[in-house]
């Protein structure tokens, strides 16, 4: 092996063995019941996987393009579900991905579903992934530039071009839409199109750099609706050539911002763009509450089907099918794995679906997913369904690091862990809180490392009443005008010695307070005048480190019976 390739990744390894657009047609002679690692790499760029330690199961993605597919199209997968005894979830990216095939039926359900017009091409591994919009593109009331055509025109350029396909340096998430105000923020993508105005034309600004744990930024470039393709191109060609092919860890777009800045990968964009950039417009962007059914602007409705967490059956997705096509409806995936159905003369409540689950994102979970530590879909049982859906509180629930529940571009976000910390629990969540998510200002920050999923309904209804408790229009208010202009330990030494004393001490904003008065002194003074006389005091000398640790040991630790959250008895306001 040369020494140029040692420093490359396994996966490079394997491409520059052979292009993965070149192994396709060995499918036909695969042994599927004894697949080598290289052969797993490759089918993954097709849209399908297979773990190594599950090897007798398949997953199979398929790429719908901002969630659209017909009625046709979904009533023939559920025949295909139906026939194989199959099942699906919704993904974070307005796909399905397709649970239960075995090494007998991978290849046939494979030819049937890409034979019906749908793709599963560039759904998994180093590929542009499934291109996503906001589901009212074209027809929602807020909608001022259709992006689907363009969303087509992005997908064309790369779907299956032998150049591209299994052959970036990693993944790459594309979002845009024309909406002023969006069902589910898209700032974690690689690259986002976002409405803009500029000398009064509508656009789309630029950010790049996004990631299920970070914020995409700006690049300070405005683009006309005509313009997009050109620059998408020029994009995938500079990442292509300038991305890192080194370490797995460090070769997202993320990495090489931060590595060449984002005016360096800038330089690499205007060389394959051809001509200057122009700068950025003005976003066009309003926090919107949409309901169950939306008035579109033709004066027909919208309606959400509510999934279970993404989880949908094979019957079910049939009643759909067939109610959408007796109807004439539009069916679109959202990116909240939710099912809209477009164009209704009237409210369909055969299709009610009440499920409290519409603003909750969930990963797969360990049942589908190897690198989840917990069965996420189930794990949503401790959460405070009822109050979530009545403030229509967006939580973001992962199975781990890799955030497929985009837990930190949501109001309260939570990783589901294992932990033996706070003794016989059944495993453990960390709490991310504070996000500014709609104009993607700000991602959400680590509120507890840790809580007991024993422990994690009393936290997060604790959380949910203070907010009841401020009168803020909505929980990101909430962090913008509350949380945020505190530090991370104060908050959580002030949720965790309100659960102590059973209390629940309305918290006021120190936004407005002089410079001077800020910081860990006066956050010191507040702990101290409102929790006088508690023991976790005395902990606090240069910080907050140790208290925080002592408190949630003594209030987490499982010892017997499991303790019970007791509701509040006071309500104090605080300054």
């Amino acid at each position: 092996m040369q020494e140029s390739e040692r420093k490359l990744n396994k996966r490079e390894r394997y491409k520059a063995q052979m292009r993965p657009y070149d192994y396709l047609p060995e499918f036909e002679t695969l042994d599927f019941e004894s697949l080598g690692e290289g052969d797993r790499y490759y089918l993954q760029d097709f849209g399908i996987f297979n773990a190594e330690f599950a090897e007798e199961e398949f997953t199979l993605r398929l790429r719908l393009p901002a969630g659209r597919l017909g009625a046709g199209q979904l009533q023939e997968l559920a025949q295909i579900l139906t026939e194989h005894d199959l099942h699906i979830i919704l993904t974070a990216r307005a796909g399905l991905q397709i649970f239960g095939l075995e090494a007998e039926n991978i290849l046939g359900v494979w030819k049937q579903v890409n034979a019906m017009g749908l793709s599963t091409w560039q759904s998994f591994g180093d590929n542009v992934r499934n291109i996503v919009s906001d589901v009212y593109d074209g027809v929602g009331q807020y909608n001022m530039v259709e992006a689907y055509p363009i969303v087509m025109q992005m997908q064309e350029h790369i779907l299956k071009v032998p150049r591209y396909v299994g052959m970036l340096p990693r993944r790459i998430s594309v979002g845009i839409s024309g909406n002023s105000a969006n069902v589910t923020s898209m700032f974690a993508n690689d690259l986002y199109f976002a409405l803009a105005e500029k000398e009064g034309l509508f656009g789309f600004n630029v950010y790049m750099g996004g990631k299920n744990t970070e914020v995409a930024r700006s690049a300070d470039i405005f683009l006309l609706p005509d313009e997009v393709i050109g620059f998408f191109a020029a994009f995938v060609e500079a990442f292509y050539k300038h991305g890192s092919r080194a370490s797995r860890a460090k070769t997202r777009l993320f990495y090489l911002l931060e590595e060449i800045g984002m005016d360096g990968f800038k330089k690499h964009l205007a060389s394959e763009y051809g001509k200057p950039f122009t700068s950025g417009g003005k976003l066009q962007f309003e926090k919107a509450r949409f309901e169950t059914y939306e008035t579109l602007k033709d004066g027909t409705l919208s309606f959400c089907y509510e999934t279970d967490f993404g989880r949908v059956d094979a019957k079910e997705l049939t009643k759909i099918a067939v109610f959408a096509a007796e109807q004439k409806a539009e069916i679109r995936f959202g990116i909240d794995q939710n099912i809209y159905l477009l164009g209704l003369k009237e409210k369909c409540d055969a299709l009610s679906s009440p499920k409290l689950s519409n603003t909750i994102l969930a990963c797969a979970g360990s049942e589908y997913c190897p690198f989840s530590f917990w069965n996420i879909k189930d794990e949503t049982a401790y959460l405070p369904l009822e109050k979530i859906h009545e403030h229509r509180i967006e939580v973001g629930f992962s199975g781990c690091a890799k955030g497929c529940g985009r837990h930190r571009h949501t109001d309260i976000g939570l990783i589901g862990l294992k932990t033996n910390s706070f003794g016989a629990t059944e495993g453990g969540a960390r709490v991310f809180i504070g996000a500014e998510h709609t104009e993607g200002l700000s991602a959400g920050r680590t509120l507890f490392p840790m809580v007991p999923l024993e422990h994690l309904h009393a936290v997060l209804s604790l959380i949910i009443a203070l907010y009841e408790e401020s009168g803020c229009s909505d929980f990101e208010a909430y962090s913008t005008q509350t949380l945020n202009t505190f530090s991370e330990e104060f908050l959580a030494l002030w949720f965790l010695a309100n659960l102590q004393t059973h209390q629940l001490l309305k918290l006021l904003p120190n936004e407005n307070l002089p410079t001077a008065q800020k910081g860990f002194e006066y956050e010191k003074r507040l702990l101290e005048k409102y929790f006088e006389g508690l023991d976790f005091l005395d902990l606090i000398e240069d910080d907050f480190s140790e208290a925080l640790t002592v408190l949630s040991r003594e209030l987490w630790t499982i010892k017997g019976e499991d303790p019970h959250y007791k509701p509040p008895i006071e309500r104090h306001v605080c300054r």
